[in-house]
């Protein structure tokens, strides 16, 4: 992997939520003056229900790297109503709607209960076909469901989309591969037991690989335990590089493309 000196310190994050409240006291900031000075070449801030998308596609008009995913998390399922698909499905015409998500099923946490989680994962998987825009996928403690729901409905050969911290085994992640979908990578692949998430990293092609970060969750070591942000890709890049004998620009520069290829959006 060689570094196009253009690309080169440019990162994209394909997964946060800046919109959330951990970020209230100093969004502007953090968004105005440090994720440009580190240097983003794009950001995806992925929706949880109708206010948070609603939020997603106003800090996409506000700030030029950031894009917006529309959607309802497994965790938010039992909220969803026939309206709001009406007014998810008219905010995908916004220009920097890149994606639908975060989408899928949680059987670890269980907010919201399992069929009520198909029925909402089913219909968003509709909309991402109706409107031709690829999805963000939350997997949790489901993951044999989550692929074969995928598989029957050939998600990835219609849109596309991203396994979102990727937590499943290297096998799994081939699958997905094969069906046409990228393997999202953030913090977790630094943690000292996350030799799973490193074989994965090892094994699927590198055109595959998308960094993200889940802020303000998951930081990587060695800022484990704090608020997240893009600035920690750094870190992440870094262990992906060691893993494949490559620089973090090396890996940085790789994800972008990887990240536009996605998500249809040109360099500027």
């Amino acid at each position: 992997m060689q570094a196009n000196k253009t690309e080169r310190g440019m990162y994209f994050d394909t997964h946060c939520h800046y919109d959330f409240e951990q970020f209230d006291k100093d969004r502007d900031e953090l968004l105005t003056r440090a994720l440009p000075q580190f240097g983003m070449a794009g950001v995806i801030n992925a929706g949880i229900n109708v206010p948070a998308s609603r939020a997603c596609v106003a800090l996409s008009e506000q700030y030029d790297y950031i894009y917006a995913a529309l959607g309802f998390h497994p965790h938010n399922a039992s909220e969803l109503t026939e309206g709001d698909l009406e007014i998810l499905e008219e905010l995908a015409k916004e220009p920097k709607v890149v994606a639908i998500g975060e989408i899928g099923l949680d059987f670890h946490y269980n907010h919201s209960d399992a069929d009520t989680q198909r029925r909402c994962f089913a219909l968003h998987l509709d909309l991402a076909c109706k409107v031709g825009l690829p999805v963000l996928v939350h997997c949790r403690e489901a993951d044999e469901e989550v692929r074969d729901i995928l598989l029957s409905r050939d998600i990835g050969g219609k849109v596309g989309g991203v396994l979102h911290c990727f937590s499943g085994t290297a096998e799994l992640a081939l699958e997905y591969v094969a069906m046409g979908f990228y393997i999202g990578v953030g913090g977790v692949v630094t943690y000292k037991n996350a030799e799973g998430l490193r074989e994965v990293v090892r094994r699927v092609p590198p055109e595959r690989l998308l960094l993200e970060t889940d802020s303000p969750y998951l930081s990587p070591v060695p800022k484990r335990g704090g608020r997240n942000d893009s600035r920690n890709l750094v870190y992440v890049a870094e262990q992906i590089g060691a893993i494949l004998g490559a620089s973090a620009d090396d890996v940085a520069m790789m994800t972008v493309q990887n990240a536009r290829r996605l998500f249809g959006i040109a360099r500027t």
